[in-house]
């Protein structure tokens, strides 16, 4: 007996799936298939993951279950080590091809460069594939002279040369495909699971249990290519009006999300599915314009900007394993960030700032693991260089923890953008979010803030933004004492935002004073003030 395993990690899905593909060739010669997922502790953001990020890789998990079902197999889930489990697996079975996809980002380096070995012994062929990005970030590299592209139209232009992305693979056939059973005595030994757990099982808890019921998200592959034809229609609406990404243009932060960024984030929607949909959908609107005199739009390189800024940051972090944080990161400049004063760190995390609208989205990210990507920036800001003037690594980590769509890379060069470490213009960012500005122009009637802060469920619409300003007897009416039911303001946001770009000229200066701040590769920085502007969308 021999057999292929087809070990998901991040590609949770059957649809553009080259490692699956590969894993079904031998089906002529009597080869099986086990398809695998281990809860090992680290894959898929499960080291440090709240209820709602669990959930979604379950949903996305159990999806998966569904469709093996549906072909008499099933797909097994495992917790432990991964190279003990693989050893089992081929103590039982004697394994001929272990199939991945490539997790690319260097955290995964020592789990698979010990299973490597370990099928290196065993006479396993480690078959990897690559289809979590559009291209090979490491190809990006060789191609741009072995050295990361340090700005975001460097990288478009190293890109252009390698050629578009491919097309996504063809859909498996499963004639004559065997799915091997593995029998209860088997899976107990191995520490498999009869059925796809729940969150609960790994001692992981719903945040909030009062909004437990208005989750928005499910996760799977099946929800993933509904989602995506909604998508594609909304968003062919907006190119024959003459425009693209509608919701970052007057971003509606109430509405319900569109995004598909967490099922790219699980690999439930493959991002060159999703490319190409969008790509094909523009052409053929342009087409219909040309033809039917409908309104043109320009911009059209820009309808897959946000894909590419994701490439962009898998693509910088790559060679870099201390990426998600300051020190020893050669890309991040060194700021000297406040000591933590933990309680004001607490209130954020939790939405007791005293500012609505940073309330607001961090009660919305702990009940839902969602929140739009101009509150990301947002409710970063406060933490970092426009308020508290806390190192960016304590916004990652929380991110990470609860946000849905949040992975290492993408995540971490966010955090570094906004808090002004790297890919912006040495210290030299005028663009601040203030909270209030930003809620007076989102949220003017209070609508989203009300949703998420019912202790300010009374408070009239002038006092919304600001309830410090309440008159007491308005406190008292509203029934929200400020400083009893509501907090107070942790910081004075403009004396604080004042003081913070004070530091940030002095710090600029003293750097170019004493040459560049970091040893290794220049500092990343944006191309042009309009990069600038479109990643913090406020065209």
């Amino acid at each position: 007996m021999a057999v292929n395993v087809l070990w998901f990690r991040h590609g949770l899905r059957l649809h553009d799936n080259p490692a699956l593909l590969e894993a079904l060739s031998d089906r002529k010669e009597g080869i099986a298939l086990i398809p695998i997922f281990i809860f090992d502790g680290e894959s898929a953001g499960t080291k440090c993951t709240g209820y709602n990020r669990l959930r979604f890789l379950l949903d996305s998990l159990r999806d998966l279950d569904n469709q093996f079902r549906c072909l008499n197999g099933r797909l097994y889930a495992f917790q432990g080590n991964p190279t003990t489990i693989f050893r089992g697996l081929h103590e039982h079975f004697g394994i001929n091809k272990l199939c991945v996809e490539q997790d690319c980002e260097p955290i995964w380096n020592r789990r698979d460069n010990d299973v490597k070995e370990l099928c290196n012994e065993l006479g396993i062929k480690w078959i990897e594939k690559i289809s979590h990005t559009l291209w090979n970030p490491r190809q990006v590299i060789q191609t741009n002279g072995g050295i990361p592209p340090l700005t975001y139209q460097m990288f478009l232009h190293t890109v252009q040369v390698i050629g578009l992305p491919p097309r996504p693979a063809e859909n498996p056939s499963w004639e004559g495909v065997d799915i091997l059973n593995i029998n209860k005595k088997i899976l107990e030994e191995l520490q498999g699971f009869t059925e796809i757990p729940q969150p609960e099982q790994f001692n992981v808890f719903a945040e909030d249990l009062d909004r437990l019921a208005l989750v928005k998200w499910k996760g799977g592959e099946t929800e993933a290519l509904i989602l995506l034809e909604e998508r594609l229609k909304v968003e062919g609406e907006a190119f024959k009006r003459g425009y693209y990404l509608p919701n970052q243009a007057n971003p509606n932060i109430l509405e319900t999300p569109k995004s598909m960024s967490p099922h790219l984030r699980f690999g439930c929607l493959s991002v060159r599915k999703f490319y190409w949909a969008v790509h094909d959908l523009f052409e053929n609107v342009q087409q219909h314009v040309k033809t039917y005199g409908f309104q043109i739009m320009s911009g059209g390189a820009h309808i897959t900007g946000q894909l590419i800024w994701r490439e962009y940051f898998y693509t910088m972090s790559v060679n870099n394993p201390y990426y998600d944080r300051m020190e020893e990161n050669e890309i991040c400049l060194n700021i000297p960030w406040a000591p933590v004063n933990d309680e004001q760190l607490q209130s954020w995390k939790l939405g007791k700032t005293g500012f609505p609208l940073v309330d607001a989205a961090m009660r919305q990210l702990l009940a839902e693991g969602w929140i739009h990507h101009t509150l990301r920036n947002t409710v970063a800001t406060f933490l970092t260089r426009g308020g508290l003037w806390f190192n960016w690594e304590h916004g990652l980590q929380h991110f990470l923890k609860y946000l849905l769509d949040a992975d290492w890379s993408v995540c971490a060069g966010n955090w570094m953008w906004v808090s002004s470490s790297a890919f912006e213009r040495l210290l030299d960012s005028s663009l601040v979010t203030c909270p209030l500005a930003m809620a007076k122009r989102l949220d003017p009637f209070g609508q989203y803030i009300k949703q998420y802060i019912p202790e300010l469920a009374q408070v009239p619409k002038e006092y919304i933004h600001e309830p410090w300003r309440m008159p007491l007897s308005i406190q008292k009416k509203s029934e929200c004492i400020i400083g009893e039911r509501y907090p107070e303001r942790i910081i004075d946001f403009t004396k604080a935002a004042e003081l913070n770009m004070t530091a940030m000229r002095n710090l600029r200066q003293a750097l170019i004073k004493g040459g560049a701040p970091n040893e290794g590769p220049p500092h990343c920085r944006p191309s042009d003030e309009a990069e600038v502007r479109q990643f913090f969308w406020l065209v």
